[in-house]
């Protein structure tokens, strides 16, 4: 589980290394996790022209479900 909150400065390795399943989150909102997996999401979202907020939300809901699933 991450230590802190999920937020903007959480790199996308970082993410999928402790929610594999938020991969489909960040496909969805077309975040390169291959190349660009060192960015912070903030980093990511401004990189791939994302609302950060929205990616925020969706990623923290992706990240109940999988807690719920442990």
């Amino acid at each position: 589980m991450i230590n802190r909150p999920i937020d903007a400065g959480i790199t996308v390795n970082e993410m999928l290394r402790v929610y594999p399943a938020t991969v489909s989150v960040l496909n969805a909102f077309g975040i390169d996790a291959c190349c660009g997996g060192a960015a912070s999401l903030g980093e990511a979202a401004r990189r791939d022209g994302v609302d950060l907020d929205e990616l925020l939300r969706a990623l923290a809901a992706a990240t109940a479900v999988e807690e719920l699933a442990r």
